[in-house]
């Protein structure tokens, strides 16, 4: 892939499955950032206004494909007849990430849109000591509600009620959960709205502390939405792991 201010995108496997790479022109050793794509299944590579604010930052980035299997820890044939999306994220990409990278566990952030907001705040509510950094964009928390519209969702859950028991909401742990967290959404995003603010209610009675931005509206549920929010989301991010490498 071609070269963008900031930094450069390349194509590669790991795990046997492709995987869009960001390599900053400087890069910091203070963490990196896995990114989880929404429905549309559209990565970062090439995206002027996170390839920027990533390379500013130093950041390290690598998104991998998950087909429309909203990163669950459930088996969707569009992504692996045998392998679930989460388990390929936890067990394949974080891995990779320490061996080639060198950056520590705890020291990647998990960063997603939509769908794969969804599925940043999901997997990180379920391994928090691995995952202690999230952040999401207009996340589809309430996918449970796309149960019998003809998605791969209805091959993987036998009836939307047993979705909703694995939304993110559900998967909230009181006593352990990532230390900082990051939630944004468009006022006018019809999609992901409710859900969101259903999310971070449950946060605020539960005592868990978290940062985000449920004012800032430009565009809804789209992509000039996303981009709009690319310089403050990175810096959150940036700081973020910093704190950790400090912990470390």
């Amino acid at each position: 892939m071609a070269g963008t201010e900031g930094g450069s995108w390349n194509r590669i496997e790991i795990g046997g499955k492709p995987a869009d790479v960001f390599t900053p022109n400087q890069p910091v050793q203070t963490g990196a950032v896995i990114f989880l794509h929404g429905h549309g299944l559209k990565t970062l590579a090439g995206n002027v206004a996170y390839s920027q604010a990533f390379g500013k930052q130093g950041l390290r980035v690598i998104c991998p494909f998950g087909g429309r299997s909203w990163w669950l820890d459930r088996i969707c044939k569009e992504f692996d007849s045998e392998l679930t999306p989460e388990k390929y994220v936890v067990d394949t990409i974080l891995p990779w990430i320490a061996t080639n990278w060198l950056i520590p566990v705890r020291q990647t952030a998990l960063f997603g849109v939509s769908m794969g907001g969804q599925g940043a705040v999901r997997i990180a509510y379920r391994h928090a000591r691995v995952f202690p950094v999230v952040a999401a964009l207009s996340p589809i928390v309430d996918f449970h509600r796309l149960i019998g519209h003809g998605l791969p969702l209805d091959d993987m859950y036998p009836e939307a009620e047993t979705a909703r028991q694995e939304t993110a909401t559900l998967q909230i742990n009181p006593l352990n959960w990532p230390k900082h967290q990051w939630l944004s959404c468009d006022p006018q995003d019809k999609e992901a709205r409710e859900g969101t603010v259903r999310l971070t209610s449950k946060l605020s009675s539960s005592g868990i502390p978290f940062d985000g931005d449920l004012e800032t509206s430009h565009g809804g549920h789209s992509w000039k939405y996303f981009d709009h929010m690319a310089v403050k989301v990175t810096s959150w991010l940036a700081e973020s792991l910093l704190h950790e490498s400090l912990r470390e």
